[in-house]
């Protein structure tokens, strides 16, 4: 795994060959090959706006590298809790019975901060503040900032990503 720190970052001239692209403003996620997009979906970033520190429920910028992929397997809707599954499928009575439920389903993509300083280490440690890419209630909206600081997308989504990537594949989240 690649660590960066920020003179290193600002130097660093040549993107990876493929990657995954995040763009706070247009709210969308791409994974690009070779500088081709062959993957493109609409998301949505945290409803309080880009940010990198603990407790801000912001979505950090920079590049992270995908720390873990959680979920192979799992139904869509599996409802995860604590990065595991909770054996239970999203539905509306499920919604209704436990209404302040802040709902990570289908599959997880934890993120890790590859820029000291900035969103790794200290009080700016992507994975410790638990930042992940992940599926969300269909009726929740894309392209609306609404997360309390991950990045949430489609279940049909979440899972086409999550099946082309590899764990340590870098990501970019730029506003």
């Amino acid at each position: 795994m690649l660590i960066l720190t920020e003179e290193e970052n600002t130097q660093m001239k040549q993107l990876p060959e493929r990657y995954i692209r995040i763009s706070i403003s247009n709210q969308s996620i791409q994974l690009m090959d070779n500088d081709q997009i062959v993957f493109n979906a609409m998301i949505a970033t945290a409803k309080n706006g880009a940010g990198e520190n603990f407790g801000s429920e912001c979505t950090p910028r920079g590049w992270h590298t995908i720390r873990a992929k959680i979920g192979a397997g799992c139904a869509e809707n599996t409802v995860f809790i604590g990065r595991r599954p909770t054996g239970e499928i999203y539905s509306e009575k499920l919604k209704q019975e436990h209404p302040g439920r802040d709902w990570i389903l289908t599959r997880i993509m934890w993120l890790s901060g590859l820029e000291v300083g900035f969103n790794r280490s200290g009080q700016q440690d992507s994975m410790r503040r638990f930042i992940y890419i992940h599926g969300c209630p269909d009726e929740h909206l894309m392209g609306i900032p609404s997360s309390h600081g991950c990045i949430k997308m489609r279940n049909s989504k979440v899972i086409q990503l999550f099946d082309q990537i590899e764990t340590g594949i870098s990501v970019v989240i730029n506003e």
